[in-house]
């Protein structure tokens, strides 16, 4: 009953975290992830994308695509439908659209280890192999979205294949962000000549972003009051893991998910014995021209 009130009023005061409780219309759509896998990238790429002539910035992306898990139930029924919902859910039945976008676990392991510093979660000097041990085991401060083999598979398991799913893997969107950007104009039904494509892609580069975050990052919900040290937007660096992970780390995530990342074409570094099955974690053989323009959130 007690919690049932504080989160009646909590409703009213539009103080609550919408999370996944929100309500959920027909003509939504979702871009989920699991934390530090391209969502914020990907909703700047998107709002660009649909929203030409009001370009995306860090002062209306919650407008263009808000984020379920920072504003309030009431904040995002005002939203004008059809809308366009970041989320980090593990699988929703309810969610009628899905662009899901997938990373390395190796190197989001590392990417929420610099968020989690950054939100003053763990201090400078935390261990990183006992982090990626918490990681693995479902320890983080996320656990509510479940660790990544099961927000990942979760989606993938349902979903998977069907139409309404759209799945992206970030290091592709690096690889070759046209194409990607293309296959997610495709499912929303836009014409997206070159041109478009070109334009959302520039305005969603890294380096905008990182301008964006220096100049607007104190107002933005998703960094204020946050240190100003260490940028939310990161390098687009894929396979950063093989320089900075200890070697202990890789085999404890590859442990962990061998079969769904070989499913998703990730190359193990210690694949299960008698397994020859391998993959290159980016499909090309070269990247496009714009691949480094693709930050890591």
């Amino acid at each position: 009953m007690k919690y049932g009130i504080k989160r009646a009023i909590k409703y009213l005061l539009g103080t609550d975290i919408a999370g996944r409780n929100l309500a959920v219309y027909p003509d939504d759509t979702f871009i989920v992830s699991y934390p530090r896998s391209g969502n914020t990238w990907t909703r700047f790429l998107v709002g660009n994308l649909i929203s030409p002539d009001q370009p995306a910035t860090f002062a209306n992306i919650e407008r263009l695509v808000p984020d379920a898990e920072a504003q309030s139930s009431r904040y995002l029924k005002r939203v004008p439908r059809p809308r366009v919902i970041k989320s980090h859910q593990y699988f929703d039945h309810r969610y009628p659209r899905v662009i899901y976008i997938v990373r390395d676990p190796r190197d989001v392991a590392l990417s929420y280890y610099n968020f989690q510093r950054k939100y003053r979660q763990i201090e400078d000097g935390f261990d990183l192999t006992r982090y990626v041990s918490d990681f693995v085991g479902g320890r983080l401060s996320s656990s509510g979205w479940g660790t990544w083999g099961e927000n990942v598979g979760s989606w993938i398991a349902a979903r998977g294949g069907q139409t309404g799913f759209l799945l992206l893997r970030y290091e592709d969107m690096i690889a070759d962000t046209p194409r990607e950007l293309a296959k997610v104009a495709a499912f929303f039904g836009i014409a997206a000549p070159p041109q478009r494509l070109a334009t959302a892609i520039e305005r969603s580069s890294a380096d905008h972003m990182r301008q964006l975050e220096k100049t607007q990052g104190g107002e933005w919900v998703s960094t204020k009051n946050k240190r100003d040290d260490i940028p939310f937007i990161g390098a687009a660096s894929p396979g950063t893991w093989k320089a900075k992970l200890p070697e202990s780390s890789v085999a404890e995530v590859e442990s962990a998910w061998a079969p769904l990342m070989t499913r998703l074409g990730y190359e193990l570094m210690n694949p299960p014995p008698g397994d020859a099955r391998t993959a290159r974690v980016v499909r090309d053989a070269a990247p496009h021209p714009v691949a480094a323009k693709g930050p890591s959130e």
